[in-house]
């Protein structure tokens, strides 16, 4: 049950603080790159708003849900550093923090998907 509890904790922790670090990047865009900014404002809000579902345990269209933005967010950091991107037009770099932050985002769809996974047992286990 701990480590059950545990697989909830960690998610959150991982999209919280790929949240904050998304957050900490909109200073930084906001003169020359304002879209930039706004999808770091929006991303960084919507992983910190998904810590309250994986806490609260509100279920699998949530947990899936978190699992589908987060793989948005991490193919949208894959295309901008391709060369001739649709995004950019060029090829972005590549650098510690963008590093951390797709990082803790894998780690987020990791432990959801372990959820997801540990709740289908639970409910087969029922309907049995």
């Amino acid at each position: 049950m701990a480590t059950q509890r545990g697989l909830y904790y960690a998610a959150a922790g991982a999209t919280a603080i790929a949240g904050i670090l998304h957050l900490t990047l909109v200073p930084n865009f906001l003169n020359f790159n304002p879209n930039g900014a706004i999808l770091f404002l929006v991303g960084g809000i919507a992983q910190l708003f998904w810590v309250v579902p994986m806490v609260r345990r509100w279920g699998r269209p949530w947990y899936a849900g978190g699992i589908g933005g987060t793989a948005v967010l991490i193919a949208i950091w894959v295309i901008t550093r391709m060369e001739g991107n649709p995004i950019t037009g060029r090829g972005l770099n590549v650098n510690e923090m963008g590093m951390a932050v797709e990082a803790l985002q894998v780690a987020f769809i990791g432990l959801a998907a372990a959820i997801l996974a540990m709740e289908s047992k639970v409910v087969m286990k029922k309907q049995a």
